[in-house]
């Protein structure tokens, strides 16, 4: 058996609105095909292919008629902290002064470390839900940069990311 890479993460929410447009405008995700399913959601992919069934499949909870989604995925309610077992869910990436500028144009609090010893710069968000993200950027992309804070950043010069 061999497992080749990870297919997507799933997040149950009740706002399914706003957790797509976080996912959207945040990190540049965009919606695509989505089976049709007895339950609200969404998918979302990272660029025009739509073969890997998407990244992120936003799955809306609705405390009003929870008969469809619990048919499909069994009986769990959203939790307004998280998904508590699922630490996080971490992405590579370039451009994180671009980032920075996004996050405080959205008024969206982040964390920052570097890990030197990988060479990684990390930016840690949340989404709607409360489900941590790490963005994880090339170390030499900040090196020389006064790094921003927004009251939320952490001083820590090496801190292991997972």
């Amino acid at each position: 058996m061999t497992i080749r890479k990870l297919a997507h993460f799933s997040i149950r929410t009740t706002d399914v609105e706003q957790s797509c447009a976080f996912y959207e405008r945040i990190l540049g995700f965009r919606q695509g095909y989505r089976p049709p399913f007895d339950f609200p959601g969404a998918w979302l992919y990272m660029g025009g292919d739509e073969g890997d069934f998407g990244t992120v499949h936003i799955i809306g909870a609705d405390p009003g008629n929870p008969g469809g989604l619990s048919a499909y995925l069994g009986d769990r309610a959203p939790s307004a902290a998280g998904t508590g077992t699922l630490d996080h869910i971490a992405f590579l990436a370039t451009g994180v002064a671009q980032m920075w500028a996004k996050l405080e144009a959205e008024g969206i609090p982040w964390r920052d470390r570097t890990v030197p010893s990988l060479g990684l710069h990390q930016v840690f968000i949340e989404d709607p839900s409360g489900v941590t993200i790490e963005l994880n950027y090339p170390a030499a992309e900040v090196a020389g940069l006064e790094i921003p804070g927004n009251g939320a950043r952490a001083p820590h010069p090496e801190v292991a990311g997972d």
